[in-house]
């Protein structure tokens, strides 16, 4: 059996281990394949031969498959599997598996970095303590934004799954009010200080705006011109979810004009961010790159999940399939 990584860098930068898979048979680890759908070329030469192929940002279509013909399993190292023809991999017969869970802390923790980084400004205030600007102040304090304390405050979050929920829980141990919004609502979880509720009185009420659901074609630039208009002047916009559920361009127009006071953000619409981003020109952004699901342990749990996943899938009973 011949088992291909197609970019296997990110999960495993050398800190973590491939050998589990190689139990099973050869393993070609390459560190970068290409996140270009049109560079099928170097795509399908590496995948040709191969029986099993993981991935996480490399794409797979139909045409490539088409040139893999004993190609009988994909194992996706992320949970979204949208780099995949899901139909072509149906038509033949591949499995399709990916990893719901590994990050739920992580990306929950990172939203609340995000957040507290706007609040505060905690790099550039010890940067200046660096510098000698506190040494050389005439007051024994000062701070160069505005700080801002979150209890009290309303968050939105958009998308109350398990990242979504984990987030509510944290912000209500900083007394803040969760309104969310979410297909499926859990009614069991509302309390005085958490409430379902639909996406406009969401945008009206909150102080912060957290997205954390899925890109669907019908959420795609969900935050654009008119949903902005629905918010609080300047509200607080993060999203470590997905880069296409913001319209940047409109983004940039709010965050100029200040109805968005600040934005927070671990993704962006193409990634690695292009240098013509229309956010790279905001200056009160934080804008980090898509390292929410990154720390060891995280990393950890998605490699012993698609570890289990393929032990699954090699006695009969795959899990976490997402093409059946």
């Amino acid at each position: 059996m011949k088992i291909v990584v197609l970019d296997g860098y990110t999960l495993n930068p050398g800190d973590l281990s491939w050998k589990e898979f190689e139990k099973y048979g050869e393993v070609n680890v390459y560190d970068r394949t290409s996140y270009d759908v049109n560079n099928k070329e170097l795509i399908i030469d590496r995948g040709k031969d191969a029986d099993v192929i993981l991935l996480n940002k490399t794409p797979l279509s139909r045409e490539m498959m088409d040139q893999m013909p004993k190609l009988k399993y994909i194992g996706v190292l992320a949970t979204g599997y949208n780099i995949v023809d899901i139909e072509a991999a149906n038509d033949k017969n591949i499995i399709v598996t990916n990893i719901p869970t590994y990050g739920t802390t992580a990306v929950a923790q990172m939203a609340f970095a995000l957040l507290l980084e706007i609040c505060h400004h905690v790099g550039e205030h010890s940067e200046a303590v660096f510098k000698g600007e506190w040494s050389n102040n005439e007051d024994w304090c000062f701070w160069n934004h505005p700080l801002i304390e979150l209890a009290g405050k309303t968050i939105g979050i958009v998308g109350y799954g398990r990242i979504g929920q984990n987030v509510g829980k944290i912000a209500q141990a900083f007394d803040m009010k969760v309104l969310t919004n979410d297909k499926y609502p859990i009614k069991d979880l509302e309390n005085e200080n958490l409430k379902y509720v639909e996406l406009d009185e969401l945008y009206a009420n909150s102080d912060v705006i957290s997205l954390h659901c899925p890109l669907f074609d019908s959420n795609k630039g969900m935050i654009n011109k008119n949903s902005i208009a629905k918010m609080k002047d300047g509200v607080i916009i993060l999203n470590n979810s997905r880069g296409g559920l913001i319209n940047e361009s409109d983004l940039l127009e709010a965050l100029d004009s200040g109805k968005v006071y600040y934005a927070g953000l671990d993704v962006v619409s193409s990634e690695p961010i292009k240098e013509d981003n229309p956010l790279l020109k905001a200056s009160n952004a934080f804008i980090t790159p898509h390292i929410s699901w990154a720390p060891k342990e995280s990393r950890s749990r998605l490699m012993n999940i698609s570890i289990d996943n393929f032990k699954a899938y090699m006695s009969g009973e795959p899990v976490n399939v997402v093409n059946r």
